[in-house]
């Protein structure tokens, strides 16, 4: 049972949650959204080997409210790409983690079309969504269309938070306890509005003084972080970040 993160006390550094979006072919990526399926087998090795494990968002705070999660890392996967099930979950599954998956109701079966630069990478269709949630994922709303929440009108706030939260449930017969905000974009209005629609947590990048259980951090994990690199971002995040109350 998901633990409340406004009832969830202090549990010291702040947790490590890593973002990752796309699994697969990295040869034309002007936004630096893939990792390759080689790559991110060497970085989970490299968590596997130092005693971490990789776990849902919801495990990690789960695990935090008990006092306990100083080895979880949690594993966050951006926008739903078809590519999850194909490339990172078979990775996955060989060290034994979890993850969750932040999927775009409103685009399933279509393409990245707010890539501007492209290229154009296809995304989950429900069965896709289905198949990760029934080997274990933890799915969460990425909004219903992947809109920045701090340009949006009432009324395309309450799709891209309420609608898309309502639509992966009856999709998988399962609560969404958490949301990721698109492009990381956070005001006051958006954490509200996520917390006002039920989600027990969500998960931004660098949220600053908005930093809460509504406004987790993540670390930016790509392609070019190899064993040093990850050493060093897994020091300085806990180094850089305040701790997150509640959690």
């Amino acid at each position: 049972m998901p633990v409340s993160a406004d009832s969830a006390p202090l549990r010291g550094p702040v947790p490590w949650v890593a973002m990752y979006h796309s699994v697969g072919d990295y040869s034309d990526d002007p936004y630096r959204v893939t990792v390759t399926p080689e790559r991110l087998d060497r970085q989970l090795r490299w968590l596997h080997g130092r005693g971490l494990t990789g776990v849902s968002v919801a495990d990690l705070l789960a695990a935090r409210a008990r006092g306990e999660g100083r080895k979880l890392v949690g594993l966050t996967f951006d926008d739903g790409y078809a590519d999850f099930v194909d490339h990172a979950l078979p990775v996955l599954r060989r060290y034994g983690f979890g993850a969750t998956l932040f999927a775009l109701p409103g685009r399933l079966g279509g393409d990245n079309a707010w890539d501007r630069l492209g290229p154009r990478k296809p995304l989950l269709t429900a069965d896709g969504i289905r198949q990760a949630a029934a080997e274990g994922v933890e799915i969460g709303s990425h909004g219903l269309t992947h809109v920045d929440l701090t340009k949006a009108d009432d009324a395309l706030m309450k799709a891209e938070v309420v609608e898309s939260r309502a639509t992966l449930e009856q999709l998988t017969g399962s609560p969404v306890n958490g949301f990721c905000y698109p492009y990381g974009t956070i005001d006051r209005r958006a954490v509200d509005a996520v917390r006002a629609a039920g989600y027990t947590y969500a998960c931004a990048i660098d949220p600053g003084p908005l930093n809460g259980p509504y406004a987790l951090p993540r670390l930016y994990i790509g392609q070019d972080d190899n064993a040093v690199r990850l050493f060093l971002k897994y020091r300085l995040h806990r180094l850089r970040r305040r701790p997150v109350e509640g959690v």
